[in-house]
């Protein structure tokens, strides 16, 4: 069995430099004030606390797939991906440039010594106002195996909860319609995995009724639509969040895969620790925990607002690792 490790990171506002020529005129001016004094300096200072923390992820060995989100271009990930110090690594970058109003974006940096980037698509949510495409890359694995990876950034709780959870319906819709295109032109048993920042929780109706991800296996297995299982269902219960507000712990960050991974049919299959459960976590690094009354992640903010040199990000990171025959 051949073991893959697969995370997860909003990275908090990767900007590129306040006066960056590769800004659009437009974004420019919609970031004036929020990227004033993020200069050289602060941004080589961010890349260096992100990579002490994606050099840690796998044991210290490094993910074989990081999918990112709040991004601003290539170019600033292509530093960030320069400064990590992970011998035997060969880092590549699979990016989509979108429409969003602030410029943030979607990646996946992954080690093309293992695997091979076959395909990119983008979806894009048919909104009012722009916001983050979804993002899938097909990779192909050694092997000869087909592995997808969909990343996701669904819109924010801006305005609050109830008045922004139509436009994370949309998004759960673009999403759902389009796996159940993939599995059309693949096949019921397609290895596909789902990550994302969704501002919504597990159990939220977006997620569960809209982009149809749910705890349940064998209503995964047996549904006559296509489902995913979510493996996030774990954390609430243990009170463990990948990103908190007013101290409350929710899980926006997460992990959803499809059937094939649960029945053994495709090349892929979800890995257990020796224990016999999954191996997915929520990865609170020490030096990342505010380790106060509430385990928050120590944010890095910016000039403009909060800037922390000896922050990260607002959200931790997560991670799962699977297995392939």
């Amino acid at each position: 069995m051949k073991e893959y490790s697969i995370s997860w990171w909003n990275l908090e506002n990767l900007f590129d430099v306040e006066n960056s020529p590769n800004r659009a005129d437009w974004l420019q001016k919609e970031l004036k004030h929020e990227l004033k004094g993020w200069n050289a300096n602060i941004l080589q200072t961010k890349i260096e606390q992100l990579k002490k923390i994606i050099e840690q992820m796998n044991s210290g060995k490094g993910p074989d797939i990081l999918g990112v989100c709040e991004v601003e271009n290539k170019q600033v990930l292509e530093k960030l991906v320069l400064n990590i110090n992970l011998t035997d690594r060969n880092y590549e970058i699979a990016y989509h440039e979108t429409q969003d109003q602030r410029g943030i974006d979607i990646a996946f940096i992954y080690d093309e010594n293992i695997l091979q980037v076959e395909n990119q698509f983008s979806y894009f949510v048919l909104k009012r106002t722009a916001t983050r495409d979804i993002v899938q890359v097909n990779f192909r694995t050694l092997k000869g195996n087909q592995l997808i990876l969909i990343g996701n950034h669904w819109p924010s709780r801006k305005g609050g909860e109830s008045h922004s959870e139509p436009y994370r319906i949309i998004a759960a819709e673009t999403l759902a319609y389009w796996n159940k295109k993939i599995i059309e032109i693949c096949g019921n048993d397609v290895a596909i995995i789902i990550a994302g920042d969704f501002n919504d929780e597990p159990y939220s109706r977006s997620i569960q009724e809209y982009a149809l991800s749910i705890p349940l296996k064998k209503k995964v297995v047996y549904s006559r639509i296509p489902r995913f299982y979510n493996l996030m269902y774990k954390f609430l219960s243990q009170g463990i969040g990948s990103y908190y507000y007013n101290y409350f712990p929710s899980l926006f960050d997460q992990f959803w895969v499809s059937k094939g991974f649960i029945t053994h049919n495709s090349a892929f299959s979800l890995a257990r620790n020796d224990s016999g459960d999954l191996k997915v976590e929520v990865l609170m690094f020490e030096e990342m925990n505010s380790k106060g009354r509430y385990p928050d992640p120590i944010r890095f903010g910016r000039p403009s607002k909060k800037l922390n040199l000896k922050g990260f990000s607002d959200h931790y990171p997560i991670e799962l690792n699977i297995e392939e025959k």
